[in-house]
């Protein structure tokens, strides 16, 4: 019985058409009316990266770019050298190894400069005091943050490479999209 009256409703119903200039609805009948039509906006979702792992030295990097036809998201985990060289020179520390985990904070070329300014040189391959300072002078290439005839493309460590050249990736596909 339902199907009956679903087939002459089906019938007895004007025709409508749809034109697709302005994404205006128009029917065939005595009163006029207007529907617009929207489509919903293309997104690209940037991947989430879980960071709740408070022991792991790494940050979280995401990003994503739509356009009309195209979307892009990526994501990857950075390595924190400052985090790990924290918690190395802690672990030395707390086994004892005090003169290990100063050396492993003197890499940073900030903690190095600190220490050469406060008047207690940072440990020269296993020299302390008087003796390292006399050893860091005569190898001065050896200080964190020297620099010598190096460019800066060969200073910088496989995470800032990879990180620079997506990045310029990323741009470059953006600017394309977009011309």
């Amino acid at each position: 019985m339902f199907r009956y009256i679903a087939f002459i409703t089906i019938l007895l119903t004007s025709m409508a058409y749809a034109q697709d200039v302005d994404n205006t609805i128009y029917t065939d009948s005595k009163t006029e009316s207007k529907t617009t039509v929207y489509s919903p906006p293309p997104s690209a979702m940037s991947p989430s990266i879980n960071g709740s792992n408070s022991d792991s030295c790494t940050v979280g990097v995401a990003g994503a770019v739509q356009t009309q036809i195209l979307g892009l998201s990526a994501g990857r985990t950075v390595r924190d050298i400052n985090c790990e060289r924290l918690k190395n020179a802690k672990t030395l520390y707390d086994m004892g190894m005090k003169v290990a985990a100063v050396s492993v904070m003197c890499q940073d070329e900030r903690v190095f400069r600190a220490m050469w300014d406060a008047g207690t040189p940072c440990p020269y391959e296993g020299m302390i005091g008087e003796r390292a300072k006399q050893a860091w002078n005569d190898n001065p290439e050896k200080i964190p943050g020297f620099e010598k005839e190096k460019d800066k493309w060969s200073k910088m460590d496989e995470d800032e490479k990879s990180t620079l050249k997506g990045s310029a990736a990323i741009g470059g596909l953006l600017l394309l999209l977009l011309l």
